[in-house]
């Protein structure tokens, strides 16, 4: 009986070393609900509640949820169940602030207080971010399977980067030299 259990014990030890390896995901559940606990009131409402849900041990739950289920699920599936689909964020640009909420396949994109919108959309057949605005698609981005991406500039030519800081840099240098030169 206690080789059985021992045995018992080894495998799911195994098993769960190959199942959970290298399954560091975003932890949703738990930013979720440390987030909503940050927003409810002021810092002293915030500690009470904080405690509250660790004293009956809400914390610790969605921590084993996500630590057990939803990163593993992340980490075979390649996507977060607890995605914030839905989710609008303001953000501070230099020409007025943009609200930016996740859709399923990207992000839609409004100029706040104006009826100016537009939308980042992730095609996966393509493997490409498509902007569509008034009803017209433009391929911004085409990300090739040999770690480079194809992009198009503001003049119409594509121009190949890699998935790398570099790559970025010369893709900043080549849209604002564009930018510039087609604003002369």
């Amino acid at each position: 009986m206690k080789k059985l259990n021992l045995k018992m014990t080894a495998t799911v030890i195994v098993c769960g070393a190959f199942l959970f390896s290298s399954c560091v995901g975003s932890f949703g559940l738990h930013s979720r609900l440390s987030s909503w606990n940050q927003s409810i009131g002021n810092k002293f409402v915030n500690e009470l509640v904080f405690l509250a849900c660790n004293i009956i041990p809400v914390y610790g739950v969605c921590y084993l949820a996500d630590a057990l289920v939803i990163n593993s699920i992340e980490f075979w599936s390649g996507s977060n169940p607890m995605a914030s689909i839905g989710d609008v964020k303001q953000i501070k640009g230099e020409n007025g602030n943009y609200l930016v909420e996740t859709i399923e396949n990207g992000y839609t994109i409004t100029k706040e207080g104006e009826n100016i919108s537009m939308q980042l959309i992730y095609d996966q057949e393509q493997s490409s971010w498509n902007v569509v605005s008034d009803g017209d698609s433009t391929e911004l981005l085409q990300i090739n399977h040999d770690g480079t991406a194809q992009m198009r500039l503001p003049n119409g030519e594509a121009m190949n980067v890699t998935l790398d800081a570099q790559g970025v840099a010369m893709a900043y240098q080549a849209i604002t030299a564009n930018t510039y030169y087609a604003a002369k």
